[in-house]
């Protein structure tokens, strides 16, 4: 229901004079805030000291990255793809939908622990995380906008000069502000507080078949899916057969390097449970659908990973134990983080 103007104006005025507040408050400066890295983690690839983290960086971060603005007609948000309860992922498509009912090539990834990646999407086409969102803002099939148009439209918005501003100093929207923001948020997505986790820090323990489990993960899946990001953030074919309708080649469309044929960067496996659906196109409904493909879908090729040549045989007892193992890799404090979600 539209609202009478002279309802809009006092609105407009309260959220001005709550930004200058905020301003006066931390005397015009940003509240820097600190990237804690969880113990025993490597170092992050990210430059913080190119984009220092601010309370009102991530603030304005999170607001663009749930604002259908940015997408051609409004309904496309950075959200709608990144769902929090997915880890971030899409989980209620296999191909993640966009603008126009378009589908796109693959399932969206899960957003999580993105500090320690150097690389974007399941090729590893774009090389850096400020550059990433330019991609799906862009693209005809996601979200179908141009940057001039996102931020025309965000310099006309009420409240979105002030934002930039208390995040970084001046009320000038730019490309490299607007990503760089973006960045911060998402950078805060961090999952490290899983139920494997609190037994690396002593604060639990496995229960038998979740230990059994685990034992299994580390003979038959570590080597790819490396602790403690659970990916060793390699691209590797891993014996999914190309979809004919697709025709999605992976990591060789970005090098042009037959070598790379069918390879896919390894996905993590922290909160694998609530991400389906599963491989890069979401052909794979339920992790059992994985498990088979390992046990007997494998498809020879010469760029098949050396890892895989024999596929990987689980038994019936041993899929039981593995899927408890995987159970713990669910991060509920990350699934439901309040400073994750939508602002209100």
């Amino acid at each position: 229901m539209l609202r009478p103007a002279n309802y809009i104006i006092p609105a407009l005025l309260l959220l001005l004079l709550a930004c200058q507040k905020q301003e006066v408050a931390n005397g015009g400066q940003p509240e820097p805030v600190a990237f804690t890295v969880p113990a025993g983690w490597p170092a992050p690839a990210y430059d913080f000291a190119a984009n220092p983290l601010t309370k009102q960086g991530i603030a304005l971060g999170r607001k663009l990255f749930y604002d259908g603005l940015l997408s051609k007609d409004g309904q496309f948000p950075c959200a709608s793809c990144h769902q929090q309860p997915a880890a971030f992922g899409t989980f209620d498509h296999d191909l993640s939908h966009g603008f126009n009912n378009s589908h796109t090539l693959r399932n969206a990834p899960p957003l999580q622990n993105l500090a320690w990646h150097r690389e974007f999407h399941h090729d590893g086409g774009i090389n850096h995380l400020d550059l990433q969102p330019l991609a799906p803002i862009t693209a005809p099939n996601e979200m179908a906008e141009t940057i001039d148009n996102v931020l025309n439209k965000l310099r006309n918005d009420p409240a979105y000069p002030g934002l930039f501003k208390a995040a970084f100093g001046s009320t000038d929207i730019s490309t490299k502000r607007m990503t760089q923001a973006l960045s911060q948020f998402m950078l805060t997505m961090v999952s490290a507080d899983s139920k494997y986790d609190r037994v690396k820090r002593g604060a639990a323990t496995f229960t038998l078949p979740e230990q059994l489990g685990y034992d299994i993960f580390q003979q038959k899946c570590g080597s790819c899916h490396k602790e403690p990001l659970f990916t060793d953030l390699s691209y590797r074919n891993a014996g999914l057969p190309m979809d004919n309708v697709l025709r999605d080649a992976g990591r060789m469309r970005i090098t042009r390097n037959p070598a790379d044929s069918l390879k896919f960067k390894v996905p993590s496996l922290r909160n694998v449970m609530v991400s389906r659906y599963y491989g890069h196109d979401g052909r794979f409904f339920d992790v059992l659908n994985v498990f088979d493909h390992y046990q007997s879908g494998v498809q020879k090729s010469g760029t098949l990973d050396p890892l895989l040549q024999n596929g990987i045989s689980l038994s019936n007892f041993e899929r039981g134990q593995l899927l408890a193992f995987l159970l713990t890799l669910t991060d509920d404090e990350f699934l439901k983080n309040k400073s994750l979600a939508a602002p209100q």
